[in-house]
């Protein structure tokens, strides 16, 4: 390929490569555009290439994709080159023979580029409820939290964050990459999540604390200027966690993304965050940031319903006052708005509530 065609080939082979190692849709594919430069191209140059920067990646060798997934895009690389060459591309049906061969392991894995150069790598389950949870694959709403955060690094240096429901973990390890908290405390309440979870910790190169109090337990240790943050994983069940256990976390600031899919998680999930709010003492109550998708506009009325009733301390805010929403997309596909769904976000800061259309921060 040509200097100059190279050049021009640069953002679409980024595309492809993000999408791909981030298992995105197949739709989100600029197809549109490849056809395009197949078109305007006699050589194979281009295919090889996105061939390298997808399924011959360096981290998909080494952390496979769902086979299924790998053999769809694939299939799909091969339609459009035969749509315009005549001429079979060797190297695609090799690729593609290699997956037909391969078994269909019960964890994949998703990889996201994050500015930096480095990467967030995740193992997940292959389906979307296993073990009866939801929990152990990655939703939109954490990737937009991620992003947003990414976007705002100075509001998590040197804090103490605490997660709740982490799921995969991808918002947690890219923030604990690329905003330098102090201390980060991923939890859930399922023995597979949490098993799931902290091999994803230890996968991204991060050690783990060998117990869930270590941030209360070192007062006097301060890793402001070290590379990596303290990092835990903890068993927390909103209905039954006390307040006591909540405040040994000490957080300065509490996330949460795709949590709210029905009324019982809303209603555990303000108990928690009233109980977190209320066992800082004479303290700040901590910052807290939600982030969902909107599937149920009665769910979402719900939750903004219950932060607002009176038992829930609190006073309105201006959206001028909140830290401003990503542009997106970032080095992975924007979530929300791009899958055809809204975003919701809401900060509670302490319990601060803002509007904006479509997407919020409170």
């Amino acid at each position: 390929m040509a200097p100059e065609e190279s050049a021009e080939a640069a953002p679409l082979l980024r595309s492809f490569e993000r999408r791909f190692l981030a298992a995105r849709a197949l739709r989100s594919f600029p197809w549109q555009s490849l056809e395009e430069k197949l078109r305007d191209s006699s050589g194979s140059e281009l295919l090889l290439d996105i061939l390298q920067k997808t399924v011959k990646h360096p981290l998909c060798v080494k952390h496979p994709p769902s086979m299924k997934y790998a053999w769809s895009f694939l299939s799909e690389l091969i339609r459009k080159h035969e749509a315009i060459h005549t001429e079979p591309l060797d190297e695609l049906y090799e690729a593609l023979a290699e997956i037909l061969t391969a078994e269909e392991p019960t964890r994949c894995h998703r990889s996201y580029l994050l500015p930096s150069g480095n990467s967030v790598t995740l193992s997940e389950s292959t389906a979307i409820i296993s073990h009866g949870t939801t929990g152990l694959v990655t939703w939109n709403a954490a990737l937009y939290l991620a992003e947003w955060a990414m976007e705002n690094p100075a509001g998590f240096a040197h804090r103490t964050v605490l997660e709740l429901g982490s799921g995969a973990g991808l918002t947690g390890l890219a923030i604990c990459k690329m905003c330098r908290p102090r201390a980060y405390v991923f939890s859930d309440c399922h023995s597979h999540v949490l098993e799931q979870l902290q091999g994803n910790v230890l996968l991204n190169g991060l050690s783990l604390e060998p117990n869930v109090t270590a941030p209360a337990q070192h007062p006097g240790h301060d890793t402001a200027d070290a590379e990596s943050p303290r990092v835990t994983v903890a068993r927390v069940d909103w209905d039954v966690v006390t307040a006591p256990q909540l405040a040994a976390f000490q957080p300065d600031i509490v996330i949460a993304a795709d949590v709210l899919y029905c009324p019982e998680t809303v209603l555990s999930l303000v108990g928690v965050l009233q109980k977190l709010s209320a066992c800082q003492k004479d303290q700040r109550a901590p910052d807290a940031y939600v982030a969902f998708t909107i599937r149920n506009p009665e769910t979402c009325q719900l939750f903004t319903t219950e932060l607002g009733e009176p038992r829930a301390p609190g006073r309105a805010a201006d959206s001028e006052g909140l830290p401003p929403r990503p542009a997106g997309p970032l080095h992975w596909p924007h979530t929300g708005l791009q899958e055809g769904r809204s975003q919701e976000s809401k900060r509670m800061g302490p319990w601060r509530q803002a509007r904006k259309p479509q997407t919020t921060m409170c």
